[in-house]
């Protein structure tokens, strides 16, 4: 009856730890590349499930979580403005009264900086928050390191 007992308790462990798991529909990738001896762009790339989105950095108060980067200060280099994204689409979301705009399969953002001197790192964060048709997932922050060479 023990045998059996266990049997029936592993089972049900293994099944529901299956059954939990974590959403990440999400994925990085960075990079950079140097325009010239003195500047760089920093590239945040967002590879995104199908049938998920993440939105823009300009959402107005009172919507969803945009997304946000922020660098690490260094006296290697200073930013250039602020990061650029491509257009997003947009379209009306009645649970939060407004229009939003968002990113579907994928988007690169784009840092510009300036370098004070030939190599560097650029080490940061960014922010986001995905959604589906059904459901939204808590925000989430991912640091990342980028090598200028």
């Amino acid at each position: 009856m023990k045998k059996v007992l266990l049997a029936i308790t592993v089972l049900f462990i293994t099944a529901t730890s299956i059954s939990a798991q974590i959403l990440e529909p999400v994925k990085w990738q960075f990079g950079a590349k140097k325009v010239n001896e003195n500047e760089a762009v920093v590239f945040m790339k967002a590879v995104i499930d199908n049938g998920w989105h993440i939105y823009s950095q300009n959402i107005e108060e009172g919507g969803p979580i945009k997304t946000s980067f922020s660098f690490v200060p260094s006296t290697d280099y200073t930013l250039v403005g602020q990061p650029a994204e491509p257009k997003p689409k947009t379209k009306h979301e009645e649970v939060f009264g407004m229009d939003v705009s968002y990113f579907e399969k994928e988007v690169v953002f784009q840092q510009k900086i300036k370098l004070k001197k030939g190599a560097t790192t650029v080490k940061g964060t960014v922010e986001f928050m995905a959604c589906d048709a059904t459901q939204c997932l808590p925000p989430d922050e991912m640091e990342f390191t980028v090598a200028v060479k």
